[in-house]
């Protein structure tokens, strides 16, 4: 390597070490541009009414910021005390399990008692609390910080109207970073994640207004305690496939514990109703037919950015994960991959045999057309 190669590869790294400094600052420009695709969507649906471009952004700003303030302001507060009771309420319910497991272990005769693990619902959860302590404390940072919390809100805020009010510019820039032959082609691609981010953004809010309704009313026939908060919370984990549905069963579960262990089994068979009308009908119609990711991959991604961004890559893991498939689909398996050719491949080939093969297919074509000359020159003897 000379004296160039070395510069380029240490400034590769310089910016990769950059890069993974502000990672939690490029994950908030990523959360801007997700909602400024969404409401740039809004303002172009707003504009097919005739509406100004500047009214029609206007107009989609503020609804945004009235669901936000309208979202702390009522919805919040009498939440709020719901989720204490709720937190007091769950290990009550959980310790309540392994009661009803001594019970049922009682009533069945003695040889198969003694054949059935002893399973401690206690020591369960203590050996799974370094794995809850670790998500409740990145939650906890998540959450407990207001300042940062609120100075993040207002940055995605301004960088969300910045790129609404002028989106063209800002993909001309990130267009510019390509070379001359290529801008044409990302800007296809370009095309193609804002259409698969707003078809996402749409499915997900459509789901998490669906899956909280669905679960606030099937909670409220069984008449479980605390409806409302658990709702909610199944409506918001909703943004984590895979590990919201699942976190989500817990706390009703719990609660129905605490009354009978067949309102438990009736909460359980309510929630995957609820899981399967998500899995066949919201997200086929809202989210499979603009996004197809594997549920391997899924977990894979939410994994993945998790373990570099924490709580906060966790939430955004979809989205992230959208815009990688495109590119990767788009950039290194159709326009490289796919047009890959091997230069200068001369592979052996044996002259001899090939020359020999070849007389001989000529030797069996000229027997060929003498055979079919002699037969029709017997044929018109014959007709004389």
């Amino acid at each position: 390597m000379n004296l160039g190669d070395w510069i380029g590869l240490f400034a590769i790294l310089v910016s990769m070490y950059i890069l993974w400094q502000i990672r939690q600052l490029l994950l908030l420009v990523f959360t801007a541009v997700v909602i400024a695709t969404a409401l740039n969507k809004l303002a172009r649906w707003l504009q097919s009414f005739r509406i100004k471009r500047s009214l029609a952004v206007l107009i989609s700003i503020s609804l945004l910021i009235l669901t936000i303030v309208t979202f702390l302001l009522i919805i919040v507060p009498p939440l709020t005390e719901q989720f204490q009771q709720l937190i007091n309420i769950v290990p009550l319910g959980i310790n309540k399990l392994n009661d009803w497991l001594n019970i049922f272990k009682e009533q069945l005769p003695p040889q198969l008692r003694e054949q059935l693990p002893n399973i401690d619902i206690n020591q369960v959860i203590t050996q799974l609390q370094p794995i809850l302590n670790e998500l409740i404390n990145n939650a906890g940072a998540f959450v407990g910080n207001t300042l940062g919390i609120f100075l993040s809100f207002l940055l995605i805020l301004v960088l969300t109207i910045m790129m609404l009010a002028n989106p063209n510019s800002y993909r001309q820039t990130l267009i510019q970073l390509f070379p001359s032959f290529y801008r044409r082609r990302a800007n296809l691609i370009l095309n193609q994640c804002e259409v698969a981010l707003g078809g996402w953004v749409i499915g997900t809010l459509i789901n998490m207004i669906g899956i909280g309704l669905l679960s606030f009313i099937g909670l409220s026939i069984l008449k479980i305690p605390l409806a409302s908060a658990q709702a909610v919370l199944a409506g918001l984990l909703t943004l984590m496939p895979n590990i919201g549905p699942t976190l989500s069963i817990i706390p009703p579960l719990a609660i129905a514990l605490l009354y009978s262990p067949v309102k438990s089994a009736l909460v359980l068979l309510t929630y995957i109703l609820i899981q399967q009308i998500q899995s066949h009908i919201l997200n086929h119609k809202f989210i499979v037919k603009q996004v197809s990711l594997l549920p391997a991959l899924t977990l894979i991604a939410q994994i993945f950015f998790a373990s570099f961004f924490g709580f906060s890559g966790l939430l955004l893991a979809l989205p992230l994960t959208i815009v990688c498939q495109i590119w990767i689909q788009e950039l290194l398996i159709t326009d490289i991959l796919n047009n890959w050719q091997i230069e200068n491949f001369s592979p052996q080939v044996d002259t001899t045999n090939s020359v020999s093969t070849m007389s001989k297919s000529v030797e069996l074509n000229q027997s060929q057309v003498e055979s079919q000359i002699d037969s029709a020159v017997e044929n018109l003897e014959d007709k004389k």
